[in-house]
């Protein structure tokens, strides 16, 4: 019986540190900070660097589905072809759920302050896997 009670303590304390995860969560946080700072340096190229290079990329948005990073960036260059209407991103981290050592669901808001266009904003949903040793949105859901 004292087996399966430590047993079922390591499983817990397992779960939890995924839960927990501070240094990871400290790492996915500067992959948004740094988005955030090169979409209001007006550098869709240096946000997309943050996004998995792959066919296999994921973005879903009011329009559909998008798959593909050369997709995604061609994407964002179409809906933000100039400075005025890229504006000023801000984001609002709302929630992020490690599901395990490599994998990451964040949930925030967006906003954009743009003077000449509208501001405009919404939430997002993005899954961020550590491929190489580097977290990278592998799934984008923006609304």
């Amino acid at each position: 019986m004292k087996y399966k009670y430590l047993i079922l303590c390591l499983l817990l304390s397992a779960q939890v540190s995924f839960g927990q995860a501070p240094n990871e969560r400290q790492e996915v946080l500067k992959v948004l900070a740094r988005q955030n700072d090169n979409w209001n340096k007006g550098n869709i190229e240096a946000f997309m660097e943050d996004y998995w290079k792959s066919d296999s990329l994921m973005f879903i948005g009011s329009k559909g589905v998008v798959y593909g990073w050369k997709a995604t960036l061609d994407r964002y260059h179409k809906s933000y072809p100039d400075r005025a209407t890229m504006g000023t991103l801000k984001f609002d981290i709302q929630k992020t759920d490690f599901h395990s050592k490599t994998t990451c669901w964040v949930l925030g808001k967006w906003h954009l302050t743009r003077p000449e266009k509208g501001d405009i904003g919404g939430y997002f949903t993005l899954i961020l896997k550590k491929i190489n040793g580097k977290w990278l949105i592998v799934s984008d859901h923006t609304s």
